[in-house]
Order: structure tokens, then sequence, then C-alpha cells
């Protein structure tokens, strides 16, 4: 499979994403591969500004099966096995968090991008929003200036 470029999103507009439809999240969510038609929407998914979300998200499906299995399956009563399970949710949640930049670059790479895109695209967004931000308050503060300038009478 020929690898993508490096998409620099400061620069260019964003593609139309296209979302896949629920069987198909539910199988990237269970860590499948999806079509090559949606691997603009891979990388939105992996760095978009919610990315951390959707990260935990991912994870509580994957630990749905195992946990209803636990849940329905395992002998004795039911506060044991809610206990047990809760405690399997705390423990997955725990590497499923302290993996997580591994596993979105994973994902990044198996929707046909280089290996640290979804980083390097994290990061340029975020230096983008930082100067759109200094510019609001630069701007926020040049018009409290004139404010003050005028009232002072200057």
């Amino acid at each position: 499979m020929p690898t993508k470029e490096l998409p620099d999103v400061t620069e260019t507009p964003a593609p139309k994403l296209r979302r896949p439809g629920p069987v198909r999240w539910f199988w990237y969510a269970l860590g499948g591969r999806l079509p090559a038609r949606f691997s603009p929407w891979v990388l939105h998914d992996t760095t978009t500004r919610t990315w951390g979300l959707r990260h935990v998200l991912r994870s509580f499906v994957q630990l749905a099966v195992p946990i209803g299995l636990v849940l329905l399956l395992v002998p004795g009563e039911f506060w044991i096995r809610g206990m047990a399970a809760l405690g399997g949710v705390f423990l997955a949640l725990f590497f499923s968090l302290a993996y997580m930049p591994e596993t979105t670059e994973n994902r990044i790479v198996r929707a046909g991008y280089p290996a640290g895109t979804a980083t390097a695209t994290r990061e340029r967004l975020a230096m983008a929003r930082a100067e759109q931000e200094s510019e609001r308050r630069r701007a926020a503060a040049a018009r409290r200036a004139e404010r003050y300038r005028a009232r002072q009478g200057r």
C-alpha cells in the first residue's frame, strides 16, 4: 500500500470527510482497518481537538464485550462480578491511556499515512490554535487600550 504525504493542515483546505457508517465505525473502534476512502476521516479522528475523548470512547467499545461476558457468564454473586468488571475497566483504561499516542499512530499507519503523521498534525494544529488565540488576545488588548485612551482624552 503506498503511503500518503503528510498533509499541511495550515495551508490547504480540509478535504470533504467521509464518515464511516455505524457498522464500519464499530469495526474501526475494535481495531479494524477502514477502506482507503475513509483515510482523511481517520486522520481527523486521531488529530482533532477531542482525539483523547474519542480514544477513550473506542476503548470503552473494546471493553464492552469482555465486560459483558464477565457479568453474564462468570458464576457468583452479581456484586462480585461487577467489582471484578470494574477493576478490569480501570486497569484497561490505565493501559489504554498510557499507550494512547502509540495506538493512534498505529491507526494512522493502517490508514496509509507515514508514522508520526498524527503527532505532527496535532502539534501543527495546536500551534495554529495558539497563534489564533494570541492574535485574538492582542486585538482585545488593543481595543482595551484604545478605549482607555479615549476615556483619558488622548
